[in-house]
């Protein structure tokens, strides 16, 4: 893999990081600004506390796991499900949301990175 790859991966990786860390951060803080992107059904089946509390802590895992670089395909597959998850359940609110979409084919360009690394990894052995 030459050096652009792997520095498109790394800016890949921490770009995606940043934001599932910052949204984390910023549910915790505030919330009220936050618990609205959920579906009504989640709502109603988990405490909007313990529902905003689990995912917080789902995405700090999931930045950590990004910015450590390992297995990188399967992090960056669960970000892309996340995000997809994300824009999926708040289309009606697509003028806020639209953003997800890039970051959701930033975490597809980063799966399909490293999964032609590891596959041409593969075949070296």
């Amino acid at each position: 893999m030459n050096n652009n790859i792997r520095t498109a991966i790394i800016i890949l990786r921490w770009g995606l990081a940043f934001v599932f860390f910052y949204a984390a951060i910023a549910s915790l803080r505030h919330p009220s600004d936050w618990v609205g992107y959920f579906p009504q059904f989640v709502r109603n089946l988990i405490p909007e506390n313990m529902l905003l509390t689990g995912f917080s802590a789902f995405e700090i895992l999931l930045a950590v796991w990004l910015f450590s670089g390992k297995k990188t395909v399967w992090s960056a597959g669960i970000a892309a499900l996340a995000l997809a998850g994300v824009t999926i359940s708040n289309l009606g609110a697509f003028d806020i949301v639209f953003r997800d979409v890039g970051l959701l084919f930033a975490a597809l360009a980063l799966l399909e990175l490293v999964r032609d690394g590891s596959s041409k990894k593969e075949e070296a052995i």
